[in-house]
């Protein structure tokens, strides 16, 4: 086998504090897409809260996945964690350009008798199947309920794993078919401070089909 490249920093993943460790998955695993989760309490107050550690796991049902930590410094749990639990019920909402600056305020440590919607006048929606309301200015919104919650490595992380019960889709975005990625305009995390929009798109045939045939233009292989 050949030796590693010149220019290259091996560090063993097995050593490193989680304070490293941290940095270097959300510098290296990017850009990711921004899960502006809904809870609602024991006492009916709602919580609004960005995740970058989420993704959709699976089409039949469809499922999400977010992946919570513990708050750093004391380890406690986190409000929209401890609410998922509560209720097995939560509402994704997809982050734009458009509702940036309010998703990004609500990421801050807000006591957990204060709702971050009422503080920083969030426009809220019913749901139709869970009891936490939507956010009115997302162009996507997702109605999940908790399938399970798997506490991973040392405990520190826990993935929480939705089956979408209901899709909301803005008539902006969605024709009936399909969703226009473009026009949503989502944003993304990266490490540290910064996020992205979707910048150049490129296109390229797709080379096996999807469920559904999404994106699938059959080629002559002969």
């Amino acid at each position: 086998m050949a030796e590693a490249p010149a220019g290259f920093v091996c560090i063993d993943g097995q050593s490193l504090d989680t304070d490293t460790a941290y940095r270097l998955v959300v510098g290296c695993v990017a850009p990711r897409p921004i899960a502006w989760v809904t809870t609602v309490d024991a006492q009916g107050r709602v919580n609004a809260a960005p995740f970058s550690s989420y993704n959709y796991v699976a089409t039949s049902p469809p499922m999400l996945a977010i992946n919570i930590a513990a708050r750093a410094g004391d380890g406690r749990t986190k409000d929209t964690a401890r609410n998922i639990l509560g209720s097995r019920e939560f509402v994704v909402n997809v982050a734009t350009e458009h509702n940036m600056e309010l998703m990004h305020q609500s990421a801050q440590e807000f006591a957990p008798d204060v709702s971050e919607t009422e503080v920083l006048g969030i426009p809220l929606l019913t749901s139709r199947h869970v009891r936490p309301p939507r956010i009115a200015i997302s162009p996507v919104q997702m109605e999940c309920r908790l399938d399970q919650a798997i506490v991973l490595g040392c405990g520190i992380n826990t993935l929480y794993i939705g089956e979408v019960v209901a899709f909301h889709l803005s008539q902006d975005v969605y024709d009936g078919q399909r969703v226009d990625t473009a026009r949503m305009r989502p944003i993304a995390r990266l490490g540290g401070p910064f996020y992205a929009g979707l910048g150049e798109i490129f296109h390229r045939p797709m080379l096996q089909r999807p469920p559904g045939g999404e994106g699938w233009e059959p080629t002559n292989t002969n």
